[in-house]
C-alpha cells in the first residue's frame, strides 16, 4: 500500500471514529457514567468502526479500468438522452450549457464528451438508429412468411414502445419527416441515406408495399408520439394508434 495513502485512510479512520466514539458516549452515557465500557456496548463501537473502515476504503480505493469504462458509458447514455430531449424541448436550438444544466452534470463533463452540438446530435442520432434497426431487424427475423396486417401491425406496435421509451429513436423518424432539415448538409446527407436503406426501404419491401402506404403509416406514427414529447402527453393509446396508422395499408398488402 502507498504510504501517503496508508497515512490518509489512517487519519481519516480516526477523525471520523472519534467523532462517532464522541457522539456515541453523549448519547448513551448521558449520567456521564463509565457505562461504555459494558462489554455489549464495546462490541457496538467494534462494529461501527468496521463499517466505517469499509466505507472509507471503498471511497478512498481507486476505480478499476472496468468501473471507469461503465461509468463513462452511463455519463454518456444520459447526455445523449437528455440532448434529445432538449431538441424536441427548443426545436434544435439548445446548447452545451442547456444539456449540462437539464442532466445535471457539470459544463466541463458534458464538453469533455462533446465540445459542440453537432457531434452531440451526431451521436443522438447515431444511438437512435442504432436502436431502430435492431427493432426492425428483430420484426423480420420473427415475423416469417409474407406479412399480413397483423404482423405490420405488431411492428408499429414495437416501434411506437421504443419511441416513447427513448427520445433518440424518435428523433430518428421525427427527423426524417423533416428530410433532416436541421442538421448540416453533409450530415444530412448521409442520414437520409441511412434511414433509406437501412429503415424504410426494408420496410417496405417487407410490408410489400409500393405506393405511398409506408409513408402514411409512418406520418401517423410519428404525428401521434408527437404528442408524448411535445405536448407531455404520457399517457398514449399504444394499440390504438398502431390500428389507426394500419388504416393507411390497403388491405391487399
Amino acid at each position: 500500500m502507498n504510504i501517503f495513502y496508508a497515512s490518509a485512510l489512517s487519519t481519516t479512520l480516526l477523525l471520523r471514529f472519534g467523532t462517532l466514539f464522541f457522539s456515541t458516549f453523549v448519547s448513551l452515557n448521558t449520567n456521564k457514567s463509565f457505562a461504555f465500557l459494558h462489554p455489549k456496548r464495546y462490541y457496538l463501537y467494534i462494529d461501527k468502526f468496521a463499517g466505517l473502515y469499509k466505507e472509507v476504503h471503498a471511497s478512498m480505493c481507486p476505480r478499476t479500468k472496468e468501473q471507469n469504462e461503465l461509468i463513462r458509458m452511463q455519463r454518456r447514455e444520459q447526455i445523449l438522452d437528455v440532448a434529445a430531449r432538449a431538441y424536441f424541448r427548443t426545436g434544435g436550438s439548445f446548447d452545451i450549457r442547456d444539456v449540462a444544466r437539464e442532466a445535471e452534470l457539470g459544463y466541463g463533463t458534458v464538453y469533455h464528451y462533446y465540445p459542440n452540438r453537432h457531434l452531440l446530435i451526431e451521436d443522438v442520432l447515431g444511438s437512435g438508429f442504432e436502436q431502430c434497426e435492431q427493432v426492425l431487424a428483430e420484426w423480420a427475423n420473427t415475423r416469417g412468411g409474407l406479412p399480413d396486417k397483423r404482423q405490420l401491425l405488431t411492428y408499429c406496435k414495437a416501434l411506437l414502445r421504443l419511441w416513447l421509451s427513448d427520445a433518440r429513436a424518435y428523433l430518428v423518424y421525427k427527423m426524417a419527416a423533416e428530410h433532416y432539415a436541421g442538421l448540416p448538409e453533409k450530415d444530412r446527407y448521409s442520414a437520409k441515406r441511412r434511414f433509406m436503406e437501412r429503415l424504410y426501404l426494408p420496410l417496405q419491401s417487407i410490408a410489400q408495399c409500393e405506393d405511398d402506404s409506408v409513408d402514411h403509416m409512418l406520418a401517423v406514427l410519428v404525428g401521434c408520439c408527437g404528442l408524448h414529447y411535445y405536448a407531455g402527453n404520457s399517457d398514449l393509446d399504444v394499440d390504438r394508434i398502431a390500428q389507426l396508422a394500419m388504416q393507411a395499408i390497403p388491405k391487399e398488402s
